[in-house]
């Protein structure tokens, strides 16, 4: 829900009854198996964004000299989002009472190529727009083909994220969200990820609907992860790209 011009659906606003999503809520205390399988999941992560940082340094090179030729403003492009939540069960009363603000997990700075025109910050933290006038014209090309996701390999690398896993959400879009998303923070238990489950099974965001239908897949991802699931999201993801289907 998974890239920041379009203000929230009205239907944000006033949402509908939903049903909760049939896949039981990720397991606090994995056991010992588990977290041998959640360790090598890591572990193909990193090993894929190093690979992937040097593989395509030649060609992210091209991006950032197209990116500042086309326009005014930075290469890169950073924004908070909100990560992974490491807490076990419900935060107490005194916990809630040392924190000024509960973001729903750890907020960090994703990386990208900048696809916008310098200002579009004005804004605020808005949902993405595939026709958004901000876009410039090297920006819709990288957009159509995730190309401005590639710096997120270094977040993979930097621990804040994984290759697969749920999309990270910017944190006033996510407090939204998860009053109006029935189990919406469950996908916070997990590194948040450049691709995943939802992005190869579901189309952009288009209404509150959509969002729902991307929890059912991420809280499904959640569940069932493991070493050959992420391969096989992992290899979706490239007729994804070509396809030019999926979330900004």
């Amino acid at each position: 829900m998974t890239s920041t011009t379009q203000t929230l659906p009205s239907s944000v606003a006033a949402p509908k009854a939903v049903h909760a999503p049939s896949v039981a809520a990720p397991k606090a205390a994995p056991a010992p198996g588990a977290v041998r399988s959640l360790r090598a999941v890591r572990m193909l992560n990193v090993v894929v964004a190093a690979i992937g940082l040097v593989v395509t340094a030649p060609l992210m090179l091209v991006v950032a000299v197209l990116v500042k030729l086309s326009s005014k403003g930075p290469v890169f492009y950073t924004q908070p989002r909100v990560g992974i939540d490491r807490r076990a069960g419900n935060p107490t009363p005194e916990q809630l009472a040392r924190r000024k603000h509960d973001a729903g997990g750890r907020v960090f700075r994703i990386y990208k190529f900048r696809t916008m025109s310098a200002d579009s910050d004005r804004a605020g933290q808005v949902w993405a727009s595939r026709t958004d006038p901000r876009i410039t014209r090297i920006g819709g090309i990288l957009r159509k083909y995730r190309l401005d996701e590639l710096p997120q390999l270094w977040n993979v690398l930097r621990g804040d994220m994984n290759i697969v896993g749920p999309r990270p959400e910017q944190p006033g879009i996510f407090t939204d969200l998860r009053e109006q998303v029935e189990r919406y923070p469950l996908r916070q238990k997990v590194l948040p990820g450049i691709t995943g489950w939802a992005q190869v099974n579901h189309h952009y965001d288009q209404c509150i609907d959509d969002v729902r239908k991307k929890v059912e897949y991420d809280l499904e991802y959640i569940e069932r992860r493991s070493l050959v699931q992420d391969i096989k999201i992992m290899a979706r993801t490239i007729p994804v790209m070509l396809g030019r289907k999926g979330a900004v």
